[in-house]
C-alpha cells in the first residue's frame, strides 16, 4: 500500500518536472507578448517559435531521460 502511493507520488513528481519547461516558456511568451513586444517588434514570429520549441524540447527530453530510466 505504501509503495502504491510512493510510485503515483513519484510518477507525479516526474510529471510536474517535465511540463515545467513548457509552462515557464509559454508563460514568457505570454509576458513578452503583452508587456514587451509590440507589433513592431522585428523578428517576433521568429522569437516566438524558438522560445516555445525551447520548452518543448527540453521537456522532450526530461520526458525521454525519466523514461529510459525507469527501464
Amino acid at each position: 500500500m505504501l509503495s502504491d502511493i510512493k510510485a503515483k507520488f513519484a510518477w507525479l513528481f516526474r510529471t510536474i518536472i517535465v511540463f515545467t519547461p513548457w509552462v515557464v516558456s509559454i508563460y514568457v511568451f505570454y509576458w513578452l507578448d503583452y508587456q514587451v513586444w509590440t507589433i513592431d517588434t522585428p523578428h517576433r514570429g521568429k522569437l516566438s517559435v524558438v522560445l516555445m520549441s525551447t520548452g518543448m524540447l527540453i521537456s522532450f527530453f526530461l520526458w525521454t531521460y525519466f523514461n529510459k530510466r525507469k527501464k
